[in-house]
Order: C-alpha cells, then sequence, then structure tokens
C-alpha cells in the first residue's frame, strides 16, 4: 500500500483523485499485493518441476490435444468436485508439462497443490519411516487440494510403496484431487501396483474413469 502512494505522489497521479479514489486505489492495490504473494507462496510450496502454465501449451495437431477440454480443466472444477485426471501417452509428449499447467493454474486459484515424481516420493516416504516423519509427510499430502504424482508405473512397486499408495489414495478419496501421469495404460496399472488385495483397491478409481481421449481422461468419483 505505502509503496503504491509513493509511486502515485511521483506520478502526480493524486492530483486528480477524490480522497475516496484514493483510499479505493489503495486498498485495491493492497489486496492484489496479497494475492500475488499468495500465489507466489503456493507455486513454491507446490515443489513443481517444471515451469509451465496454461498459455505455453502447444496445441499442435500431431498432438491430438483438445484445447476446449484442457481448458475446462483449467477452470478447476475437477478440484472442487474432489475429481482427478489421468494422463496418459508415450515419453516425450508432454505428460508433465500438461500436469503441472494444470497445477499452476490451480495455486493461482487458490487451491493448495503439491508436485511429486512418483518414484522421488516413495524415497521420501520410506526415508519417512526410518526417521519417524512419515506421518509428517502423509499428513501434508493430505491437506493439498491437489495431488499431482508423475510418472507412476515408471518403477516397480515393493510392499512398503504399494501401502503407502494406498493409503494415500485412501486419504484422498471423495476429499480431494489428483493428476496422475504415466506411460502405462489404465489397463495395465493393476498389474503394476501387484499384490492383489492393495491392487484392487486404488484401481477404482480408474475403472470409474470416463474416457475422454486417448491422452487424457477425467475419473468422475461417485459421491
Amino acid at each position: 500500500m505505502a509503496r503504491t502512494y509513493e509511486t502515485s505522489l511521483e506520478n502526480d497521479k493524486l492530483i486528480s483523485l477524490s480522497a475516496d479514489e484514493l483510499i479505493n486505489m489503495l486498498i485495491e492495490a493492497e489486496w492484489d499485493d496479497r494475492q500475488n504473494r499468495n500465489i507466489e507462496r503456493r507455486l513454491r510450496n507446490a515443489r513443481f518441476r517444471y515451469q509451465s502454465c496454461m498459455e505455453s501449451i502447444d496445441y499442435q495437431a500431431e498432438r491430438n490435444l483438445d484445447r476446449n477440454q484442457i481448458m475446462r480443466f483449467a477452470e478447476c472444477n475437477f478440484i472442487r468436485k474432489h475429481e482427478n485426471i489421468i494422463i496418459t501417452g508415450s515419453t516425450g509428449i508432454g505428460k508433465s508439462y500438461i500436469a503441472t499447467a494444470l497445477g499452476h493454474q490451480a495455486c493461482t486459484l487458490g487451491f493448495r497443490v503439491y508436485y511429486a515424481n512418483l518414484g522421488k516420493l516413495f524415497s521420501r516416504l520410506k526415508m519417512g519411516k526410518a526417521d519417524g516423519s512419515y506421518l509428517k509427510e502423509v499428513s501434508k499430502i493430505e491437506r493439498q487440494d491437489l495431488l499431482i504424482i508423475d510418472d507412476f508405473g515408471l518403477l516397480p512397486i515393493d510392499n512398503q510403496n504399494r501401502s503407502a499408495l494406498m493409503e494415500i489414495v485412501e486419504d484422498r478419496h471423495k476429499k480431494a484431487s489428483m493428476i496422475i501421469t504415466s506411460q502405462l495404460p489404465v489397463n495395465c496399472w493393476h498389474e503394476v501396483i501387484g499384490e492383489k488385495t492393495i491392487a484392487d483397491y486404488p484401481h477404482f478409481f480408474i475403472m470409474q474413469s470416463n474416457f475422454l481421449n486417448p491422452f487424457i481422461n477425467q475419473s468422475f468419483i461417485n459421491n
């Protein structure tokens, strides 16, 4: 607010403003400044691997991207409805980039977002089991409005990781949203997760997904 006032003095802008207009201008400037700082804080806390935004997504014809579909996702109603998005496809087609762009958009709209490469997340959780920080890490994930899990199925999932995955998915069921990227088609996920009793649980939201196109599909979890 003080910075806005000083700038206005330097530009002689205050001369033409009434007292009410001046107060309104300063309040709006303070509001904008706080909003921008909040967005910056959410972006830092998200720990995005890539710097991407909706405006920088490339919609070339060969990528088979539905611009209208992605722009609908950018409204973030799927987060408000506690729905999930699954992005699948081969290496290098921009799965992580699009997931991050959607996460960036969610941050600007006021949602708490957390990005994690699945392999690195499993490593942190295993370390947490050893040093006693596991519950803190899981609790942090649970508080996020949107969890982005990148590179699902890239590495084998052992017993401990399967249990952690089940706990994360269970905590978010009907409470918060996820975006998952994977090179594997969803019909291979059950096999990747492995042990049947655990594999069946996170598989529920895959089975209930609404297939939208070969590149992105969105899951609708029944309330």
